[in-house]
């Protein structure tokens, strides 16, 4: 089954476009004409960071997206940060790790299983010239499909064969529980499927990890639930450098660091990922500290402060020296 853009972006999870078992590793899909991948570097203390622009997908925007805000507000906040008021263009970057002998991804996009104006993590990576079999850790921050989905290419094969999969416990607790197939409303099944055949024959590697630990060196996960179960934000810490991975506390955010309290239709449980957002937001703010979100436009990465009623993000000066 094809994944198209209103199958993305729309209230209902992803569906896993094709999946099989024990086929040899694939190559990168091919550079469509006209596009330039996106990769953006940056040093961490003695950690390099790299930024990778997975894609952009354009979802109208209607009454149905921020459910407890009138939709006349939202349009106005668009509006403010000069973006079109009858559509919003969602922007995923993965992040790249090297540090301490480690190459870490975290979260993986589509791979070659999503739609048009998609993949660019593989895309990005070629142009670096890393190969993906060099890859020894992908850490996955939930399993909302534009996050698991590259997780194997569209034979079934592994995206990353030689990576240990890092997973949340509660996250994988509550797509893979037995009745869960059964048991969940109808929105989520394509969700649960996927994920079960991501996992399932011919998956990866796989060991979960617990909130509170480091799960690499200098990398910790820290709770973040609300958007998900076991939603998962990181702090890599390098030396004096500190980079708050934020994952999807915020969808865009010139909507949601500006207005914490509103709610994207994705958030599976609205009060606690409200509650997520205000705590890791003001943490940011408090401490200073870089963030990089999985949503913001691209490269993704700046500092929170303080404003008004809720929050900015400052971006990074491009291409300041570390």
């Amino acid at each position: 089954m094809p994944i198209d853009r209103r199958t993305v972006l729309g209230a209902a999870p992803l569906l896993l476009a094709g999946s099989g078992a024990g086929a040899a590793p694939a190559a990168a899909p091919a550079q469509e004409a006209g596009t330039i991948p996106g990769v953006y570097r940056y040093q961490l203390g003695e950690a390099t960071v790299t930024a990778l622009h997975e894609g952009t997908l354009a979802r109208p925007l209607d009454a149905t997206f921020i459910p407890n805000a009138p939709v006349e507000a939202v349009r106005a906040a668009m509006a403010r940060a000069f973006m079109p008021p009858d559509r919003l263009d969602i922007t995923f970057t993965t992040l790249l790790i090297e540090a301490g002998g480690h190459r870490i991804l975290v979260d993986t996009g589509f791979a070659d299983n999503g739609p048009p104006g998609t993949g660019g993590t593989l895309r990005g990576l070629a142009a670096a010239g890393i190969d993906r079999a060099s890859i020894d850790t992908v850490v996955m921050s939930h399993f909302h499909l534009d996050h698991v989905l590259g997780l194997r290419l569209k034979d079934g094969s592994l995206t990353y064969p030689n990576a240990e999969v890092l997973v949340p416990t509660p996250e994988w607790a509550f797509w893979m529980d037995e009745g869960m197939a059964a048991r969940a409303p109808e929105r989520l099944r394509p969700n649960v499927q996927a994920v079960t055949r991501i996992f399932g024959p011919g998956g990866p590697r796989m060991t979960q990890y617990a909130w509170d630990k480091e799960i690499r060196p200098g990398l910790t996960a820290l709770p973040a639930p609300g958007h998900t179960p076991g939603h998962t934000v990181f702090l890599l810490e390098s030396g004096p450098g500190r980079l708050m991975l934020m994952s999807d506390v915020t969808n865009h955010p010139a909507l949601f660091v500006r207005h914490p309290d509103w709610s994207a239709v994705f958030d599976m449980d609205a009060d606690q990922a409200r509650a997520t957002r205000h705590r890791l937001l003001d943490r940011a703010a408090a401490d200073r500290v870089q963030v990089a979100f999985y949503h913001a436009p691209f490269p993704a990465t700046g500092h929170v402060a303080r404003s008004g009623e809720g929050y900015e993000l400052v971006p990074v000066q491009w291409g300041a020296p570390t």
